[in-house]
């Protein structure tokens, strides 16, 4: 099969361009692009999931970042206050994956380091930060599937929650890059893929990202992991994360931290794959990793139908936490972490 490519993000012109984003909302029905020519598309963007996955918001983010440079400034120093604005303002919009925040301090230091420079000097420096963040997460993401393909045995049944491909990154995703990897090698994987309610994230993005691959794929039910598991279909579980804490606790799309109890039930292993950038040494554990609410009407009227009664009630956090003992390995651009403990963890991040 001739392999389909979709360019998530992409920016058009120089520093003075835009901003063009997939609109995930829309798929998989349509593919339709976003133009964003201001910050508060961006946000927006951000805010709504039009673009989402902890690598992708990064590197939206850091393009925002570029957007919001664009206007008049007399001095730099006119400019590096509503660079930090505008950094402040886009870093509000989801405060769960750490990626986010993470670029979006890059882009800062690098105009703070040019501070002498004259404005449109700063503003091409920081459109060269933007790509250069953008092309590190293509590099780091093919280099996550080549260190966790190998985990996956050929003819392996897999199992994956929310989205965690290209969608969700710069190219090949983290576990999707896994899996994708493992076919570039001749690896035959048949790919579960939850459909991660309440936004379907797995029926309208993923399944739509391992059909344009031609990788086989079955779409379940999040409440069916336990009886697939059960049934001996599945021999690995693979996900995304949006923050890691020093201590290898894990946060993910709300339902991981339940595929990973029902693996460990069925002892199989829950493997992790995400970035160098997705850990944050300034958290212990898991228990300080903030947990981003969304509205009720994600559940009660999702996708515009009223499925709940007026007025009911809704809990609805958007991550959970997957506690490191619980988690097989996690996989990086610099290698395999495993098992996954804290000396682990700052060995690998500090090489």
């Amino acid at each position: 099969m001739t392999e389909k490519r979709v360019e998530t993000i992409r920016w058009v012109g120089d520093e003075d361009g835009q901003l063009v984003l997939i609109d995930q909302t829309k798929l998989p029905l349509q593919l339709v692009e976003l133009n964003c020519a201001d910050v508060e598309t961006v946000w927006e963007a951000i805010k709504s999931l039009r673009v989402r996955g902890a690598p992708a918001i990064g590197i939206a983010a850091a393009y925002g970042a570029v957007i919001g440079a664009q206007a008049a400034a007399d001095d730099a120093a006119e400019l590096l206050q509503r660079l930090q604005q505008v950094c402040e303002h886009l870093n509000a919009s989801r405060p769960t994956a750490v990626n986010l925040s993470w670029a979006l301090r890059r882009m800062e230091q690098r105009a703070a380091a040019l501070r002498d420079e004259s404005p449109p000097a700063i503003r091409a420096a920081l459109l060269d930060e933007a790509r250069a963040i953008h092309e590190e997460d293509r590099r780091m993401c093919r280099a996550i599937g080549r260190h966790g393909a190998g985990l996956l045995a050929d003819g392996s049944g897999v199992l994956t929650h929310c989205n965690a491909g290209g969608l969700a990154t710069a190219e090949y995703g983290t576990a999707l890059s896994v899996f994708f990897t493992a076919q570039d090698n001749g690896k035959k994987l048949h790919v579960y893929v939850d459909e991660t309610r309440p936004l379907l994230q797995g029926a309208r993005l993923t399944a739509w990202e391992l059909m344009q691959r031609g990788v086989p794929a079955t779409l379940i039910c999040d409440s069916m992991a336990a009886q697939v598991m059960r049934e001996g279909r599945v021999q690995a579980v693979v996900t995304g994360a949006d923050r890691i804490a020093a201590n290898g606790d894990s946060a993910n799309k709300i339902g991981t931290y339940s595929i990973a109890v029902l693996a460990r039930a069925h002892q199989i292993p829950f493997y992790v794959a995400a970035p160098s950038s997705t850990f944050d040494l300034s958290i212990d554990d898991g228990g300080q990793i903030p947990i981003e609410q969304r509205a009720a009407e994600e559940i009660t009227e999702g996708f515009g139908r009223q499925t709940a009664p007026a007025g009911v009630d809704v809990y609805n956090p958007a991550f959970d936490v997957t506690p490191a003992d619980l988690i097989a390995a996690i996989i990086t651009e610099r290698g395999v972490v495993q098992p996954v403990t804290r000396d682990a963890i700052a060995a690998m991040l500090s090489e």
